[in-house]
């Protein structure tokens, strides 16, 4: 997700949170209340400050995850998707896409230009 959606989803993002949990994830971060913030990271070409959604372990991986919801800036969250998955690979780590009924189409098309294809995001 973008910032902006960040406050407007809010309730996405708790409801991921607890599918993590069922699922077995554990030291879970995100930028919400409550929760211990994940790292950001500054690209200095433009300045944007990247920060996953969720950051969580599980069986000593560490994965990330990004919430993909329909979005007026669609540039900006390919450019966060590609950023996270070189950053995960670069660290032997995991990236996830997690999105819901209504944003499927959206996510699958985003992944496709992106060349991300491979990736099959989480239907919660």
């Amino acid at each position: 997700m973008v910032k902006v959606d960040k406050e407007e989803n809010a309730k996405f993002l708790e409801k991921s949170i607890n599918h993590l949990k069922a699922r077995g994830f554990n030291d879970i971060k995100a930028d919400l209340e409550g929760y211990e913030s994940p790292k950001s990271y500054m690209r200095k070409a433009s300045g944007n400050v990247v920060t996953p959604d969720i950051v969580a372990t599980k069986n000593g991986r560490k994965y990330f995850f990004d919430i993909s919801l329909k979005s007026d800036k669609p540039r900006l969250l390919k450019s966060k998707w590609l950023f996270l998955d070189t950053l995960s690979r670069m660290n032997s780590n995991r990236f996830r896409i997690i999105t819901t009924r209504g944003h499927y189409k959206f996510t699958d098309t985003m992944l496709q230009d992106i060349n991300l294809s491979n990736k099959t995001p989480i239907k919660i």
